[in-house]
């Protein structure tokens, strides 16, 4: 009997979904990195991302790729669970329609309440939800070819 949660599949899927999200999160960095050195925004930031003022420590990007892990987990668990549902046969198409649900049930909400609670510009917090929607749907891709 074949069970549907493969934990060498599951795992392989973090680390991709880690590297992905890694990628992309720096590379929005490199794009958005005035407003980080904006001194108005310094007191927004946590302390593990900016213990003192001045670029994050080594240790936030290590933090950054274990909660992406994490979250890649979660990920490839909740697409495990639901890819039946998806009546999409094509495994990379059918991957990217959940990362795409994904999006819209996680990001959007977590987008809109940032612009409600915490005194970021709207610009930034549209780049983080671009970014999320980036890595949404290439992991999707990625973990629904591996799963």
């Amino acid at each position: 009997m074949e069970t549907r949660f493969k934990t060498k599949n599951i795992l392989g899927s973090a680390v991709f979904f880690a590297i992905i999200s890694q990628l992309l999160h720096t590379l929005g960095a490199v794009f958005t990195m005035d407003f980080y050195l904006d001194e108005k925004y310094f007191s927004v930031w946590g302390r593990l991302m900016m213990p003192s003022i001045g670029p994050p420590p080594t240790s936030f990007m290590l933090y950054g790729l274990i909660f992406a892990f994490i979250t890649g987990i979660l990920f490839t668990i909740g697409y495990i669970i639901f890819k039946d549902a998806i009546k999409i046969k094509n495994p990379y198409k059918r991957g990217a329609a959940f990362g795409f649900v994904v999006f819209l049930i996680a990001a959007i909400p977590w987008a809109l309440s940032l612009i409600l609670l915490i005194n970021l510009p709207i610009s930034l917090i549209i780049s983080w939800t671009i970014e999320a929607l980036l890595i949404d749907v290439l992991a999707g891709i990625l973990i629904g070819k591996l799963n």
